[in-house]
């Protein structure tokens, strides 16, 4: 009997159509409450063994609605590889900003199909395979978490749709997403890649602290030493 109860009540999951077009709002939604921050990331590079970092990089980095982001490089320890990596990073991040149409998790971008239903940190999660409609170094093939209440992504994985350089082989990525202020934003990542001769490369950043203020876009921006 509550398995019978059970198997009425749950409700079958949307079309993928509709999954998308819920997204797209709660997309619009959630930059309709974007304020100016500054947000303080903590990068760090590791080769072939995890246990040891090879470099840490800590950057400030601005955001002002809708699409102006700058960045500061605050610190830098260990290899200068790590310091290069975090500001090719940040440009792309960057550009990415100022053209958010052109990456987002859209029909125009991206094909979509139901892959099936999860729990992801206590929150139920439609899992929707990713399948870039271009090869675009900006784009993944991969797999995408959405909340199944919100709309809103809570994980995205997967491989680049191309890959941007020829020194760089079998790069992955993994986003992580989470409330600020009222604000959902990418928390971290985290970048896998085989680098020709040198091996395999990790890179993690984690946000450490956001400063948000409606009084950031009048106050003097950070250096942007590395902005083109």
């Amino acid at each position: 009997m509550a398995a019978s109860s059970l198997a009425q009540t749950a409700s079958p999951a949307p079309s993928v159509e509709t999954i998308v077009a819920r997204m797209a709002r709660a997309r619009v939604d959630n930059q309709a409450r974007f304020r100016s921050y500054i947000v303080t990331r903590n990068y760090k590079l590791f080769g072939k063994e995890r246990q040891i970092t090879k470099s840490q990089v800590v950057a400030d980095v601005t955001f002002v609605p809708p699409d102006s982001k700058k960045y500061a490089i605050q610190q830098s320890m260990g290899s200068v590889l790590g310091e290069k990596v975090v500001r090719s990073m940040l440009a792309r991040e960057a550009d990415i900003t100022k053209d958010y149409a052109s990456t987002d998790f859209s029909p125009r971008n991206y094909d979509f199909r139901f892959i099936r239903e999860e729990e992801v940190s206590g929150q139920h999660c439609y899992v929707l395979e990713l399948l870039p409609r271009r090869k675009d170094r900006n784009l993944l093939r991969g797999t995408i978490w959405v909340d199944a209440n919100t709309y809103l992504l809570h994980r995205t994985e997967g491989e680049l749709a191309k890959t941007p350089s020829w020194w760089l082989r079998d790069v992955r990525m993994e986003f992580l997403y989470a409330d600020v202020g009222g604000m959902w934003l990418q928390t971290s990542l985290e970048a896998t890649a085989t680098v020709r001769i040198l091996g395999p490369y990790t890179i993690t950043a984690r946000d450490v602290k956001y400063k948000i203020s409606e009084l950031v876009a009048g106050a003097s921006a950070p250096p942007t030493k590395g902005i083109r």
